[in-house]
């Protein structure tokens, strides 16, 4: 079996539209979904072992990145984007991705994956049993230093694990910065779109330093693949924006934590 395939490519169109429409309605760059695809799938394709988990994370980033794009348009429309957060947080997405790819060229990931499946489960039960604060006008603004810091974990994150880093800086925003829930995906889109650009270079570059490579690919990033998901993926992202725009923050912050408990549970069972 290879990736030309019809069972394949079905199947990559599929899961890419899903990750897509979470996406948009999550603002969590789908990566949780293409990266679990993309580990059984090379596999399958005949790719060399030795660069299955780099191509899996530098291909999900590529898709992400226009799929983040079209996410925070629609995002941008519905006034969920806090341009004077979002460049502090760039900053720091920019220094974090660069981070984040450089130490999952050269470490490896499994004791990392294990502590990130403990923190993604850590989060999950905060946000189900934090009563989220909405930010009032008269409040006092964000620190631009929280905003990089954000920024920065967010896109190690989103480097590291090549998962967009939503499933970090939303909660983070949450939390930490106490950001209404649509304005903190509306934000997490922003980033994503910087970090996940970061990424791929580093992935790119990194994967052209090694002799061998997989069919369709330029460094780690398999083409193919991206070129396939993306459009589908772009679409249902604009979806899930307008489901997003529809549904409550409650509902919202609940849906969000239930994801984030089931993807910590998947990555310490190692499914």
């Amino acid at each position: 079996m290879d990736l030309l395939s019809p069972q394949i490519i079905l199947l990559t169109l599929s899961m890419g539209s899903l990750a897509g429409f979470l996406a948009g309605l999550l603002g969590i760059g789908g990566g949780v979904i293409l990266v679990p695809l993309f580990l059984w799938l090379f596999p399958l394709a005949g790719f060399d072992p030795e660069v299955i988990v780099h191509t899996a994370f530098g291909t999900s980033l590529a898709i992400i990145l226009p799929t983040a794009i079209g996410s925070t348009l629609a995002h941008r429309k519905n006034g969920n984007v806090v341009w004077s957060m979002v460049w502090y947080l760039a900053l720091g997405g920019i220094l974090g991705s660069f981070l984040g790819s450089s130490a999952a060229s050269v470490i490896p990931g499994e004791m990392l994956k294990v502590y990130f499946g403990l923190m993604q489960i850590l989060v999950s039960l905060k946000l189900l049993f934090y009563k989220t604060h909405v930010r009032l006008e008269d409040e006092a603004p964000v620190k631009n230093s929280s905003l990089v810091l954000v920024g920065l974990i967010g896109g190690f994150f989103s480097a590291f694990f090549g998962i967009g880093g939503g499933v970090i800086a939303v909660p983070l925003m949450l939390i930490f910065l106490h950001l209404p829930i649509h304005k903190a995906v509306g934000n997490s889109a922003a980033l994503i779109v910087v970090s996940s650009f970061s990424a791929v270079i580093c992935y790119i570059w990194y994967g052209l330093q090694l002799p061998q490579g997989t069919p369709f690919s330029f460094g780690y990033v398999n083409l193919l693949v991206a070129a396939l998901v993306a459009p589908l993926s772009i679409f249902s992202a604009r979806v899930g924006v307008k489901f997003a725009s529809r549904t409550s923050q409650t509902k919202l912050v609940k849906i969000f934590a239930v994801l984030l408990m089931c993807i910590g549970i998947k990555i310490l069972l190692k499914l």
